[in-house]
């Protein structure tokens, strides 16, 4: 590039040059000094930057200085067809449903150009299709992408690759181009009806086939995938009974053939059914759901069936008193194959654990083997089974409920046992007692029950009876000279008969008892004895006078129990050694002050040495035997020797522990990994000992520490 600057000043024959200044001076653009040419000395991009602001000036060439002001001008970059169309976002990926209408868009794909827009046709750009006819079509200007070609099917073919090129230049001879690829899938829509692998299915299942399992499987196919392929199952011909049912497996999309009733061999042997199936999803334009059907034969096979009882419950009646092998009712069942097999027939025993019951093996019937007895179980539900003879694995159960028929076998008898009170200052006529009766059979017609005093006490002069007309009666007396002192209990029996057949009876005795009353009648006291009590002193009064003085007794013995304990002194009773045991007591001994301890006439008498004294402290169970003092002589004693033998009875002496005692004990083992842990043998001396503790310790230990402390200043001393 070359390009020329000319100053209009006059320079009068000075020496001059240009000076160019600004983007790119010395490095992209250069200046003659002496004629002003610019050049370009690198190549110009004009997508990277597309114009150039420079400054030229003249100056004098000897000495630098301007001539004239610095000229301002911009160099301007122009575009050269050297970019070819790019597309920033492929490749692409699109999908259309299949049997989609010619000129349906799909997608659009988009391409840039650096080149300048403005300048020429470097950046006008055409599209077209270079792969991908007759199936497709793009719009030269828009870069749309369209169906081209009808019917396409997705069952046929899934996926197209589309190559679409972009040309600058507006397509002319000559310009750059670029391309991209579209990859378009077909989406599936519900085109296809289900179709059965077979028009005619068959299937074989035994006549005792479970409720609920499978007899067999039908599967119609679908081109179509996903929900559109998906198919529901149904038995539109042949099932009028209602045998039979078919789901869908959702996950193969099979049809299975479930049991609904049971079936049976000898009653029909084949069915033949007509089954439907339906797709789930349909297509607004389809006009309904697409469907196949298909014909399906169940053939039942022949299986060696339990006997099967006529009914599956049989509710029989018996009378308590029925004698021992009375038939009570019979069972029948029957072996529903061809063959026919004999039926056995057995009582399960688990259901008639006492044996109240048997069952005739051929011919079923029910006989009483114990009598029954109403009152203690009205029903009975046994358990019978039926065999077949030729096959004993095949057995059937029905239940047998027994009921046990009332008779009147029970007689009646006082609801409760009554006990009547009778006040001495009672009126002629009152009612002592209301009686009523109960009775253990169960009459159809209820109960009724009459009242009556035994033949000997019908002209009794004191007690009559009078009926209230609910199966009660009320007892009355006939006058009012009833004393204590004269008789304090009478006895009345009552006949109570029922209205059975035949009428049950039996004799129950009224206890009545002559009482004192208050003026209101009220029961005080029932017993002779209360007239011979001190005035104003009643039963109830003395008794608890009583229960006081023996609480007032026993706490009187607790004490006393109590004090003697606490004085007792410990006692070990066990005969092992003293040593193995761990005894606490919280008694602080008193020091020196403390005489009560030891008996210290023992060491002031004399006579002490020829007899064994024990000590207060200690009640040994075990009387241990001393040996026999030593005298040093008539009138006196040695005291040395006497404490030595006293000792030496104390550390073998078994039954006396070591209360208030020391005993010494040198021994202390043999082998020991720490060594010996006495201070005998250390070499540390009581001086090196610091006592000032003893004083923090508290009042009782005071003295303890004075000692010590008195015995380290005689040392310093």
């Amino acid at each position: 590039m070359r390009n020329n600057l000319h100053t209009d000043l006059d320079v009068g024959g000075k020496n001059i040059k240009y000076v160019l200044a600004g983007e790119g001076a010395g490095t992209i653009f250069a200046i003659n000094e002496l004629t002003g040419d610019i050049h370009a000395m690198k190549r110009l991009d004009r997508e990277e930057k597309a114009e150039y602001t420079l400054t030229a000036q003249v100056v004098n060439a000897d000495t630098d200085e301007p001539l004239e002001p610095p000229s301002e001008f911009i160099i301007k970059v122009q575009d050269i067809n050297d970019n070819p169309p790019q597309f920033n976002e492929g490749p692409y990926r699109a999908s259309v449903p299949e049997m989609s209408a010619v000129g349906t868009p799909v997608t659009r794909v988009t391409a840039t150009d650096a080149d300048d827009p403005v300048y020429g046709n470097s950046a006008k750009l055409v599209y077209s299709i270079l792969e991908g006819q007759p199936y497709f079509s793009v719009d030269p200007n828009s870069a749309t992408i369209k169906i081209a070609l009808h019917g396409m099917d997705r069952e046929m073919r899934e996926e197209y690759l589309v190559v679409i090129q972009a040309k600058d230049m507006g397509g002319h001879m000559g310009g750059l181009s670029g391309t991209t690829t579209v990859t378009v899938t077909l989406t599936d829509i519900n085109d296809n009806p289900p179709k059965f692998s077979k028009s005619l299915y068959e299937f074989v299942i035994p006549e005792d086939l479970p409720i609920g399992k499978m007899g067999g499987k039908v599967k119609a196919n679908d081109r179509d995938i996903g929900e559109n392929a998906k198919s529901t199952y149904n038995i539109i011909e042949g099932d009028d009974q209602g045998m039979f049912e078919i789901v869908t497996d959702m996950q193969t999309q099979e049809g299975i053939l479930r049991l609904k009733k049971p079936v049976d061999y000898e009653t029909k042997r084949a069915f033949t059914l007509k089954v439907e199936a339906t797709n789930i999803r349909s297509e607004p334009s389809s006009g309904g759901p697409f469907k196949d059907t298909a014909t399906v034969k169940i053939v039942i096979e022949d299986s060696d069936e339990p006997p099967v009882f006529v009914k599956p419950v049989y509710l029989l009646e018996v009378n308590e008193n029925a004698p021992i092998n009375t038939v009570i009712g019979t069972v029948t069942a029957r072996d529903p194959d061809s063959t026919g097999s004999l039926v056995r027939y057995f009582i399960d025993r688990h259901t008639d654990l006492e044996r109240q019951f048997n069952i005739n093996v051929d011919d079923g019937k029910i006989t009483l083997a114990k009598p029954l007895d109403r009152e203690t179980d009205m029903w009975h539900n046994i358990t019978v089974t039926a065999t077949e003879v030729r096959n004993h694995s095949q057995i059937s159960r029905a239940i047998v409920a027994i009921r046990v028929m009332d008779i009147n076998d029970n007689a009646p008898e006082f609801a409760t046992e009554y006990e009547a009170f009778l006040c001495e200052n009672g009126k002629p006529g009152q009612v002592i007692q209301t009686v009523s009766a109960v009775d253990k059979d169960d009459p159809i017609q209820g109960h009724y029950f009459d009242y009556r005093l035994v033949p000997e006490m019908l002209n009794n002069p004191n007690f009559t009876i009078k009926n209230n007309q609910d199966n009660s009666i009320s007892v009355l007396a006939k006058h009012d000279t009833f004393r204590r002192q004269k008789q304090e209990m009478y006895f009345l029996p009552i006949i109570v008969t029922d209205n059975g057949n035949p009428p049950m009876s039996s004799t129950n005795t009224l206890t009545i008892r002559v009482c004192g009353c208050s003026k209101d009648g009220i029961v005080q006291s029932c017993n002779v004895e209360a007239y011979v009590l001190p005035i104003g002193l009643s039963m109830g009064a003395l008794i608890a006078i009583l229960a006081c003085i023996i609480l007032l007794l026993v706490i009187v013995v607790l004490f006393v129990t109590l004090r003697r304990h606490k004085n007792e002194p410990l006692i070990i009773k066990d005969d092992e050694d003293v040593r193995e045991n761990i005894i606490r007591y919280d008694d602080e001994g008193g020091g020196e002050e403390d005489t009560e301890a030891f008996d210290i006439a023992t060491l002031q008498n004399p006579d002490g040495i020829n007899g064994y004294l024990p000590r207060k402290d200690i009640k040994p169970d075990l009387q241990f035997m001393p040996r026999a003092g030593q005298h040093s002589g008539p009138n006196g004693v040695d005291v040395d020797e006497f404490i030595n033998v006293r000792l030496h009875e104390a550390d073998n002496d078994p039954t006396a522990p070591p209360y208030d005692s020391i005993q010494i004990y040198g021994y202390e083992g043999r082998g020991s990994i720490a060594g010996s842990l006495s201070s005998l043998e250390t070499a540390s001396s009581d001086s090196d000992q610091n006592y000032d503790y003893l004083r923090e310790w508290g009042p009782r230990f005071r003295r303890l520490g004075e000692l010590y402390s008195v015995g380290e200043s005689d040392r310093e001393t």
